[in-house]
């Protein structure tokens, strides 16, 4: 790559997003006299206060039962209900219309203390299919599901036991549309998935790779936003979750245990993210659509201090200091 985009400002284009990225590696050394996040401390195997535990009582007085793997209910407090309101309101610029869905939570495992980075492949793998068997049910009914994951109080996890979300709707939401169009224009312009274009070059360069194996390689994006940012993607073309094999399972259990562990030791911390899967919408023709998952880390120099995404950020457009490149060295030097 050219030498100078390691030094000097540039943009980059984010050809999934139809955005540019502003690159500031010149920055990457001011001083910081800013926030700085608090580190969590280490938690019990089991908490009785916890409203996730097995066994436990939740706010709205039902009763976990007593779990021994991962463990699927409705969200006490729903964004979106099944039923929508039929209401809708146009008067002028502005505009309302219905909303509908479920919402699900995912406990990982009846561990309060175990995230994904800690447990094992084997149970990781069980969680794989838990996000297959929910997206298989609730894709009967809802036009987009969206699996994600919080992790940590800096990303507004409101209960630290390790667990993700589903949010399954009755529209394809803001973002997963616009990936829908770029994909699919892409898709009719060139016959090949857009995504599978973008790994065939990051492959080939190889500045980017944080690893990868036979089925599936973890990178940082040429057009990253957050400062270790990353994306898994599988080496061949997938659309959905569904559509991934027993054998990509295990591997994909494999992959995301040692990426999430070259997180964790970057800092010496349990790594904070929002991360989730971008499938093909379920019942909208997607073509060129390529599964991948998205991990959006805050943290920035060290284990307290955080990116904040304010000011130009909010105003003009996305910016980052640390360049893609040093991101992917770094995570790769931490090993899996």
């Amino acid at each position: 790559m050219d030498a100078d985009l390691a030094h000097l400002p540039h943009r980059r284009w984010n050809p999934l997003l139809r955005e540019w990225v502003l690159v500031s590696p010149h920055r990457a050394k001011r001083p910081w006299l800013g926030a700085e996040e608090t580190v969590a401390e280490s938690r019990p195997a089991y908490d009785p206060d916890c409203y996730l535990c097995p066994g436990n009582q939740r706010v709205n007085g039902d009763w976990n039962p007593d779990y021994k793997d991962t463990y699927v209910f409705h969200n006490d407090f729903s964004a979106l209900l099944p039923e929508p309101s039929h209401h809708r309101f146009e008067e002028g610029l502005m505009r309302a219309e219905p909303a509908a869905g479920e919402c699900r939570v995912v406990c990982f495992s009846p561990r309060h203390d175990q995230t994904l980075a800690d447990m094992e492949a084997e149970s990781i793998v069980r969680v794989i299919e838990t996000w297959q068997s929910e997206l298989a049910d609730l894709g009967q009914r809802w036009d987009w599901v969206q699996v994600f994951e919080n992790k940590g109080e800096v990303m507004g996890c409101s209960n630290p036991h390790p667990h993700g979300q589903i949010w399954a709707s009755d529209f394809i939401p803001s973002l997963p549309a616009r990936e829908l169009e770029a994909q699919a224009d892409h898709f009719h312009a060139h016959r090949r998935p857009l995504l599978m274009d973008s790994l065939a070059q990051e492959l080939a360069s190889g500045e980017r790779i944080v690893d990868q194996n036979e089925h599936w390689v973890w990178l940082v994006p040429f057009w990253a936003v957050w400062p270790f940012e990353t994306m898994l993607l599988p080496r061949r073309p997938i659309a959905s979750l569904l559509d991934v094999a027993p054998a990509e399972v295990e591997s994909l259990a494999e992959i995301m245990k040692a990426g999430l562990r070259r997180y964790d030791a970057l800092f010496g911390v349990s790594f904070p993210y929002s991360m989730g899967w971008h499938g093909a919408p379920t019942r909208t023709p997607a073509p060129g659509w390529q599964l991948h998952a998205h991990w959006f880390p805050p943290l920035l120099r060290s284990a307290t201090v955080k990116k904040f995404m304010v000011g130009y950020e909010m105003l003009a457009e996305s910016q980052r200091d640390l360049t893609p490149e040093q991101a992917a060295e770094r995570l790769r030097s931490t090993g899996g």
